[in-house]
């Protein structure tokens, strides 16, 4: 290839035809393709490098700590929990139902992987998606307040298509810290599925919270329109759980 050639390549951004010229070029001749074949052999090339690229991109934004996914997570040492449901729940899971997803337990008993793998999927479905511990998540929302640049950074979240919101529980927040997560959570509401952990049951969560009514009322929507699974009695997993439980 000469030089003329690979400036227009660059120009057209067909990085995968720029990189595999040669090897097309051999490919061409030993399978004799006509030219027809070629041309629609070296596109598909390039729409599965574009699209493989977009999606390493995905993840590389969403910023996961650990990218676990379902097909390696340990059912095993989780013998009651329902892998069944779990696994029909994986399969159906979309955008376009908007539910959200809890898991309850304590840690260990790998609410993480499981949200994780519903995130990996998502992403790989060509969604975009963002992992983020709650206790960064709250500390971010404050600092917000300072710079007032509340909004924005509600806005930034809100973009996500699907977004977990990981151990809710392991810090204690400020009144402006519920109010914005609630506002965050209310706005997520219905339009974009949001999935988050906890290793304290919803009747504990007025502990760090510290804001009953702010609290009463996220759990309530937070667990309207979602699937809740309980790992503390694995198999537990319906579309919505009571406060009181």
């Amino acid at each position: 290839m000469n030089e003329e050639l690979a400036e227009k390549l660059k120009y057209l951004r067909l990085g995968g035809l720029l990189g595999h010229w040669d090897e097309y070029l051999k490919l061409a001749a030993g399978k004799r393709f006509s030219h027809g074949q070629l041309l629609t052999y070296v596109l598909e090339e390039e729409c599965r490098i574009k699209r493989d690229n977009a999606r390493k991109l995905r993840l590389q934004r969403a910023r996961i700590p650990e990218n676990l996914v379902i097909e390696t997570y340990p059912f095993h040492r989780q013998p009651q929990l329902n892998k069944k449901m779990i696994m029909a729940l994986y399969e159906s899971f979309d955008m376009k139902s908007s539910q959200n997803i809890i898991w309850l337990g304590p840690t260990g008993v790998g609410k993480s992987g499981l949200a994780t793998s519903f995130l990996n999927h998502a992403i790989e479905q060509g969604y975009t998606g963002r992992h983020i511990p709650f206790a960064e998540l709250v500390a971010e929302l404050y600092q917000a307040v300072g710079d007032h640049s509340e909004e924005k950074v509600i806005k930034r979240y809100l973009s996500y298509d699907c977004l977990l919101i990981d151990e809710i529980g392991y810090v204690e927040v400020e009144p402006v810290q519920v109010g914005l997560f609630f506002t965050l959570m209310a706005r997520r509401h219905k339009k974009k599925p949001t999935l988050t952990t906890s290793n304290l049951g919803f009747r504990d969560w007025g502990s760090f919270l510290k804001n009953d009514h702010l609290t009463a009322a996220l759990v309530d929507r937070l667990t309207e329109n979602s699937h809740v699974i309980n790992m503390k009695k694995c198999g537990t997993l319906r579309p919505k759980l009571s406060q009181e439980e």
